[in-house]
């Protein structure tokens, strides 16, 4: 009797084990961004915290929280309780900093668990119509000429747009000053003022403005031309040999988050990217999705941290 009864209080466990998993999440999820609001990062945070919120019945917060390129962001993820209920939007930016700052406080491998790779995109090269150049070329011979006369605007120091355009400088040779801001949002905002003359930003971000008219279109930051603008030649083809980057976002939640959750998660965000309306939204924007798995995403991301480090090296950028 007595191994009977503990046996049915071990299948006791086992089910209000399995109920509890079930029933996570059973508060609202904050879902942290390394940016303001207005910029790909942004976007895509919306459309499918949107989706996971009705998914889930509870409801996703989307945490704006910018500052020192995507690192405040990603310590306040690292030092955040490790129940499944703060999750983070980690980022190319979040590989780069190891290299582009002399100490960060959190390690981009060590201090979380990857859910998911959400999705890649591709930069465009924008510059206020005011600008007489309408190529890629055109730009270089008259940042070349008129040396020290552009700004560019990026999402804040160390984020991704900031060290493609210090690539771009030294690669083609020009000179132009860094204006950092708080994210892609308000950078925008002043680029399509005029008080800055370019910028690398995520199609997101311009593409209702190139169509416009209101920002002109130089060129693509990839290795291949995107099918979202394939009018625009790769910076590299227009002259800067070799030049090639992007960004990516994924998912990342800290480091001991229960496996079942962390694949609860991988779930619940694959699902929500497979959903013929997400799909659609996003890859209207330039967005190219991926949802690998948590194993994928891991090794993904220790890549990238000796592959930006030689970037960072490369282009001399460093922020103190």
């Amino acid at each position: 009797m007595a191994i009977k009864s503990g046996i049915n209080l071990i299948l006791l466990g086992v089910l209000l084990g399995a109920g509890a998993a079930r029933a996570y999440p059973d508060k609202p999820v904050r879902f942290i961004l390394p940016f303001a609001p207005g910029g790909g990062n942004d976007f895509i945070a919306r459309v499918l915290g949107a989706k996971l919120t009705a998914a889930w019945g509870q409801q996703v917060v989307v945490d704006n929280r910018p500052g020192a390129g995507g690192n405040l962001a990603a310590e306040t993820t690292a030092r955040a309780a490790p129940d499944g209920h703060t999750v983070y939007q980690f980022n190319v930016a979040n590989t780069i900093a190891p290299s582009l700052y002399r100490k960060i406080s959190y390690d981009p491998v060590a201090d979380f668990a990857a859910v998911t790779q959400l999705a890649t995109s591709p930069f465009i090269l924008v510059a206020h119509p005011s600008v007489r150049a309408a190529s890629v070329k055109e730009f270089i011979a008259l940042a070349k000429a008129e040396r020290g006369k552009f700004n560019y605007a990026s999402s804040g120091n160390g984020g991704v747009s900031h060290l493609l355009t210090e690539m771009f400088k030294t690669m083609a040779g020009i000179g132009m000053t860094h204006i950092p801001y708080s994210g892609a949002g308000p950078a925008l905002t002043d680029l399509l003022g005029g008080q800055v003359q370019m910028m690398f930003a995520v199609p997101t971000t311009v593409m209702a403005h190139i169509k416009s008219g209101k920002l002109r279109g130089l060129g693509v930051s990839s290795a291949r031309r995107s099918p979202l603008v394939p009018e625009l030649p790769t910076v590299a083809e227009s002259g800067v040999a070799g030049y090639e980057g992007g960004t990516w976002y994924g998912v990342v939640v800290p480091a001991k988050t229960p496996p079942a959750i962390v694949m609860q998660l991988h779930r619940d965000f694959v699902g929500a990217l497979r959903a013929p309306d997400v799909q659609e939204r996003l890859s209207t924007q330039g967005v190219e999705l991926v949802g690998s798995t948590p194993a994928e995403f891991a090794q993904f991301i220790r890549s990238e941290i000796p592959k930006w480090a030689k970037a960072v090296r490369a282009s001399g950028a460093r922020v103190d």
